[in-house]
């Protein structure tokens, strides 16, 4: 597949929401609709806490930089990495204004406990793909560091995962390409969305809502 052109590119952050509910992505990432609950807000204080430090920081033979803007023209996606560290190794990648070569570690910070997903893999694998792409070099690991147990899960970048991101990427740009919002498809994750109040499940099970509106102008008529 040829590269994607810069107003081609979406949100790597979408990746994750596609991968829980390709509904919930497309409210959130096509239809700019949004809304808050406990878990984004916290969420959210995570990523804060994670970015909130100086954007570059050396601890011995450790660089760390957060905020780090990232892109892959090849998946179509673009965003930022909580966190890298690089590691000063032998066989590195050289890193502008620092000696030595250095390899990447990408690390997501995210609330609560791991998942029985793979959302948040897939993100962090997006992550290093760009990462790859953008400083030609190979990264096989990187890192989930979960608010709660408040310790790093460590995640292995293995070609079934990259490929996976790859799918979905592209079957993200396919909707996009369309602006098509899939139907709701109702689980126990409903439960947890902040967005379920807007997504309406219920409704578009029965039908759209368009439909539904009409229907009840009908009945409330003499």
């Amino acid at each position: 597949m040829a590269p994607y052109c810069d107003e081609d590119l979406l949100q790597l952050s979408g990746l994750q929401h596609f991968a829980f509910c390709r509904r919930q992505w497309a409210l959130i990432y096509l239809e700019q609709q949004w809304a808050e609950n406990l878990y984004t807000v916290e969420g959210r204080l995570l990523h804060h806490r994670a970015h909130d430090e100086a954007a570059r920081e050396r601890r011995g033979s450790t660089l760390i930089l957060r905020g780090l803007p990232i892109v892959s023209h090849s998946l179509g996606l673009s965003g930022q990495c909580d966190v890298v560290e690089f590691l000063l190794v032998p066989n590195g990648v050289p890193l502008h204004g620092e000696e030595g070569l250095w390899q990447p570690y990408p690390v997501e910070y995210k609330r609560g406990k791991p998942k029985s997903h793979q959302a948040d893999e897939l993100q962090l694998c997006a992550q290093a793909m760009c990462l790859e792409e953008m400083l030609c070099c190979e990264i096989p690991e990187g890192a989930l560091f979960y608010g709660e147990p408040r310790r790093r899960t460590v995640v292995a970048f293995t070609e079934e995962l990259r490929q996976t991101v790859r799918n979905f990427t592209e079957e993200m740009h396919q909707y996009a390409k369309r602006n098509y919002t899939p139907k709701a498809k109702t689980s126990r994750s409903c439960n947890a969305c902040s967005l379920k109040e807007r997504c309406i499940p219920q409704l578009t099970r029965r039908g759209s809502v368009s439909d539904y509106l009409k229907q009840a102008m009908e009945e409330t008529l003499p």
